[in-house]
């Protein structure tokens, strides 16, 4: 009996052993006992953060020094900020105001606006290419980046684009600390972000919180890419990273200002995935600006097709040709569009870049493209090289019927802008507005006619359809726009 009860007292301990331990041979070996089967053990999930829990002070230790503060100058103030200032009515902020919170009738009159002049931004690469907003440093004649080790930089705004809000800066410096980028993509609701940004006292500031919206559509039908998160609204942090529990960028800090009942200020973030296709676009300008042609291309937008009259949106637009260079000599111009290298079509400016970049010196190719509505067929010589003729001088101008008052440049102008010709803008409205054109541009083309004065406007103007393709030059960076008239 003794030894019966004792056996009985070792098994019952054997199988809560054998429980605890996780023995897969639990319940076999109970049935081997002549007990009854065990029910089977339910699999145990750990959590998601179980594996490894969130240690944001390593992630600011780390990324922190990445994070830098960027000032913007202006010429008639010190700098544009660093109190918020409204945004345009065409800018994607403002349409969901609009249309998704409606503004109060006390606070009518009251746009929304955004952190300009002043703010936050990070570095991607080591040899100085910086992140931020659009809103920051739009406008500015002068940017000013300052690290966390307390170096001051001056900044080439190599690219401001509106739509995304989004703005890549150069400095001149190597071995700089970088982030990490991440997919926007995979961004969910609820989950936890940090943002850290960079005030003028070359430290981090810090603030979490998690996403409390993904990109929605607007009552008008119209997309708003833009997530929405809790983070405390901090002024220095707008342009700054957002990163996600991974210590990955997935976004770029946005402080909107509302100024109605509804929304007192929201905290957006711009997707990594719009700014890194922002990146992507730069990157294709250099790689066949300083590749073996030496010329600027940009994607055929379905504006710019019309404009251009062409069958369809597809082909590789040619922004500007630099002097000295394969495409200079082959006389290839701004306006062409290049729809054919070699046996390849063209669709994308992309696929020219990469087509460029695998030809060696000595090789000669042949572009089929469109120049002035008409098909022509010239031949590249990698490697050749070719002098632009010369331009005319400018001639005065006033107001044109595009809704543009220009100037012709200035020999300062000319020599901060490094152009020969060209016409500044001094004021928009109309269709001109409608299109993007700012103060401060300069148009260089009308339907790949260059313009070197008021006169020559008026009369392509005269001459154009409905659309007209306008090329500009925005702080040494080259696009065409397509403007609507009237």
């Amino acid at each position: 009996m003794f030894h019966q009860t004792l056996a009985r007292t070792l098994f019952r301990a054997a199988v809560i052993a054998a429980f605890f331990a996780g023995y897969p041979c639990l319940n076999s070996t109970a049935i081997a006992a002549g007990g009854a089967p065990l029910p089977a053990r339910e699999k145990r999930v750990p959590p998601a953060n179980a594996a490894a829990s969130v240690d944001f002070p390593a992630m600011v230790e780390r990324y922190g020094p990445a994070v830098v503060n960027i000032t913007a100058h202006a010429a008639e103030q010190q700098t544009l900020g660093p109190t918020p200032d409204a945004i345009d009515s065409d800018d994607p902020f403002f349409a969901f105001f609009k249309r998704a919170a409606p503004q109060s009738q006390e606070s009518q009159g009251s746009p929304p606006r955004a952190m300009s002049g002043t703010g936050s931004g990070f570095i991607v690469s080591p040899d100085g290419l910086i992140l931020t907003t659009a809103h920051v440093v739009d406008r500015s004649d002068e940017v000013t980046v300052r690290l966390t080790d307390r170096r001051e930089f001056k900044a080439q705004v190599l690219v401001v684009d509106a739509q995304s809000d989004v703005a890549v800066l150069q400095i001149d410096a190597t071995k700089l600390p970088t982030v990490k980028l991440g997919d926007s993509s995979r961004v969910r609701v609820g989950e936890q972000t940090l943002t850290i940004g960079s005030p003028d006292s070359f430290q981090n500031t810090v603030t979490a919180g998690i996403v409390s919206a993904t990109s929605r559509t607007l009552p008008d039908g119209s997309n708003f890419p833009f997530f929405q998160t809790d983070v405390a609204v901090n002024l220095d942090n707008s342009g700054g990273p957002l990163f996600n529990r991974a210590g990955e960028v997935v976004g770029i800090d946005v402080q909107i200002y509302a100024d109605a009942e509804r929304y007192r200020s929201l905290t957006f973030a711009i997707p990594i995935n719009l700014a890194n296709k922002v990146l992507a676009q730069l990157q294709t300008r250099r790689n066949v600006s300083g590749g073996s042609l030496g010329m600027e291309v940009q994607d055929v937008g379905p504006g710019l097709a019309v404009a251009l009259g062409l069958p369809r949106p597809a082909g590789a637009l040619v922004n500007s040709v630099e002097p000295g260079t394969p495409a200079a000599a082959s006389g290839l111009k701004p306006g062409d569009v290049i729809v054919q290298i070699g046996d390849k079509t063209i669709d994308r400016s992309a696929e020219l870049v990469e087509d460029a970049a695998d030809l060696q010196t000595g090789t000669k190719i042949t572009l089929k493209l469109i120049r002035n509505r008409k098909p022509m067929t010239i031949s590249v010589m990698a490697g050749a090289s070719g002098e632009t003729p010369g331009a005319r001088q400018n001639e005065d101008g006033a107001a044109d019927r595009l809704g543009l008052i220009i100037h012709p440049l200035s020999e300062d102008e000319r020599r901060a802008s490094g152009l020969a010709v060209g016409l500044m803008v001094d004021g928009v409205s109309g269709p001109a507005a409608s299109a993007g054109i700012q103060p401060g541009d300069i148009i260089l083309s009308l339907n790949d006619t260059l313009v070197e004065s008021q006169e020559q406007v008026a009369t392509l103007e005269a001459k154009a359809g409905k659309v007209i393709a306008v090329l500009i030059q925005r702080h040494n960076a080259r696009s065409f726009v397509s403007v609507k008239l009237r």
